[in-house]
């Protein structure tokens, strides 16, 4: 079977929120949409092997920031591609405690819903929630970041939770320089891409980088990087 028509779905990032026993943890989430408008609901998909699973299936609740289109890489790497079990996600970041007492990140967003969990759904890898919303506010006017954005202007990549996550296609016969990949956090330079962000123009290979380069989504130096096998 053909996935290329998923790849015409539309999707916004969001970094979705809970907590439970006191601990608080938030991930980036693509696949969310509105369900219905009376009463307002929303559902999302999380990985079930994901910190944030766990805590919304523990409080019943969960906050969904909107992320605005000059979301930094390096931010959405934090809530992406690191563990809260490794990492404490909400240090240094702007956040506050929501009407639910979940965790809302404010940093970055344009606006955020709290919503109380009605319902779940198995769907093997990954859970839908489904929730009632019960708070929302519009931060600001900035354009919100769609997944198209992200993928296609600045180059990210899903994390191989994320329900959108597919093995990288390369069509054969072609000789391309090779790809180096971030032991960090996964992020892959592609040196036909390069990096648009550090202004480095697609052709660059990784041996041509900058000594000071480094990884847009963790921070992590060159040396932190090996050649994709």
């Amino acid at each position: 079977m053909g996935i290329e028509a998923f790849r015409k779905l539309s999707y916004g990032l969001y970094v979705v929120c809970s907590l439970k026993d006191g601990q608080i943890n938030g991930q980036i989430a693509n696949a969310l949409f509105q369900v219905t408008s009376n009463p307002p609901t929303v559902a999302v998909s999380i990985s079930k092997e994901n910190l944030t699973h766990s805590y919304i299936q523990a409080s019943r609740k969960f906050s969904v920031s909107i992320l605005s289109q000059n979301t930094p890489m390096a931010f959405i790497g934090l809530f992406g591609f690191r563990s809260g079990r490794d990492v404490s996600k909400f240090k240094g970041v702007h956040y506050k405690s929501g009407t639910t007492g979940v965790p809302v990140v404010v940093q970055h967003a344009i606006g955020y819903l709290e919503a109380e969990v009605t319902g779940e759904l198995d769907c093997g890898t990954h859970t839908i929630f489904a929730g009632r919303v019960v708070e929302g506010h519009v931060l600001n006017a900035e354009p919100p970041l769609t997944y198209d954005y992200y993928k296609n202007i600045k180059k990210g990549k899903a994390p191989k939770n994320a329900p959108t996550y597919t093995e990288q296609e390369v069509k054969p016969g072609m000789e391309k320089s090779p790809k180096y990949v971030c032991s960090i956090c996964g992020y892959v330079y592609d040196p036909e891409q390069g990096d648009p962000d550090a202004n480095i123009k697609p052709g660059t290979p990784f041996a041509d980088l900058p000594e000071d380069w480094v990884c847009p989504i963790c921070g992590a130096d060159k040396a932190k990087f090996d050649m994709e096998s």
